[in-house]
């Protein structure tokens, strides 16, 4: 099996893929909740019983053809930074990063598959793929339940489906979910109406880390909220059909502020290089917030397009357990502001000052041009 820290040397496949005809979409996951039958779920379960579902679990998962070589660990023998950085990574849930003993997370090679044992659930399997992929995600993790069924009896019903903990996961047991980028639907102040929008069909909108949190550096998950009564497919369809409409919404806004108001959107990238590029004390909020808009003029040229890549890799490294982790000990706010700011400052120390689109059109101005101005 994997160690920790070879696990954490490779960045996982999906985090620098959010480009291509849904730019603005990061990452698609897809989640299946299972509960073994004749257990009592881990909710309700003794401290044996959960040991016992535990034994049955883990062998089966690390059987797993995909899972050759994996990392496997129960959750108690993480420190509590190891177990923040999957956090930070989607690779587990808040929630059971909060469990120690009776609870364990199984990761694949690349990080494309993840197993939370003994969460909320008995099991909690995870696909994720880069950009909009909810199908292939979904159709390679349903090839992994389909194998676990071969060797663990799953609680289910012929009329329910299949049984979980909490009743909206009933059914299918499944949660789809996409992440985005869309600081053009924030900077034009859309970004209210398309999400009431979405929540109104149905769907959940949560900030970086799920339910609960905040969107930080103008990044939202959409989710599908019922698992009930209707197809996984079905689910899928309509959650891979909207999420290409905010996307589509995302990018016309991108492109109207910059014809509407280019000297905006200019200052702000401008100004979001200028800070990223000298500060040296800069705390996590803020940096996000900056690289979102550095981000953003990777999509419209200010900068090369591999400053998009740059900043999705940055996005993870400059989260506050990843920090503790590379620098081998717990650090103070104070400390991870200052390592912060000095990783930023090192990697974008190649990357030159944003094209000023605006020099370019006061070189070439046209007679009726909104943006030329009166001797």
């Amino acid at each position: 099996m994997m160690r920790f820290s070879t696990l954490m040397k490779h960045p996982a496949d999906w985090m620098t893929g959010g480009q291509g005809e849904h730019g603005a979409v990061l990452t698609s996951r897809i989640r299946l909740a299972r509960n073994l039958r004749r257990h009592p779920f881990p909710g309700w379960a003794k401290r044996d019983q959960r040991a016992a579902a535990l034994d049955l679990m883990l062998p089966a998962v690390e059987a797993l053809p995909v899972m050759k070589g994996a990392f496997s660990s129960e959750l108690g023998d993480l420190t509590s930074v190891q177990k923040q950085v999957l956090v930070e990574r989607h690779l587990i849930s808040r929630e059971h990063a909060a469990r120690g003993d009776g609870s364990a997370a199984v990761i694949e090679r690349r990080q494309s598959f993840s197993f939370m044992l003994n969460e909320e659930d008995h099991l909690r399997m995870q696909s994720i793929r880069p950009g909009l992929q909810l199908t292939s995600a979904f159709n390679a993790l349903s090839e992994l339940d389909s194998e676990l069924e071969n060797s663990l009896e799953l609680a289910f019903d012929t009329t329910l489906g299949y049984l979980t903990t909490c009743p909206t996961n009933l059914g299918t047991g499944l949660r789809a979910s996409a992440m985005l980028h869309l600081p053009g639907l924030v900077l034009s102040d859309q970004i209210g109406q398309v999400l009431q929008a979405v929540n109104k069909i149905g769907l959940a909108v949560r900030g970086l880390y799920g339910e609960g949190t905040e969107s930080l550096g103008n990044l939202y998950q959409i989710s599908n909220q019922s698992t009930l009564g209707e197809s996984e497919e079905t689910i899928i369809r309509r959650l891979e059909r909207v999420i290409s409409q905010v996307a589509n919404h995302e990018q016309n806004a991108r492109e109207k502020l910059l014809e509407d108001d280019p000297e905006m959107v200019s200052d702000k990238i401008g100004r979001a290089f200028g800070i990223l590029r000298h500060a040296h004390t800069i705390d996590s909020k803020e940096a996000l917030n900056l690289l979102s808009l550095l981000r953003l003029g990777g999509t419209l040229e200010f900068f090369p397009t591999e400053t998009v890549t740059l900043c999705d890799s940055l996005l993870m490294d400059i989260q506050p357990a990843h920090l503790q982790l590379h620098s081998g000990g717990k650090l103070s706010p104070e400390e991870r502001d200052s390592i912060r700011a000095k990783i930023v400052r090192s990697r974008l120390q190649s990357l030159e000052s944003p094209a000023n689109r605006l020099s370019l059109e006061e070189e070439n101005p046209s007679s009726d041009s909104p943006n030329s101005l009166d001797a």
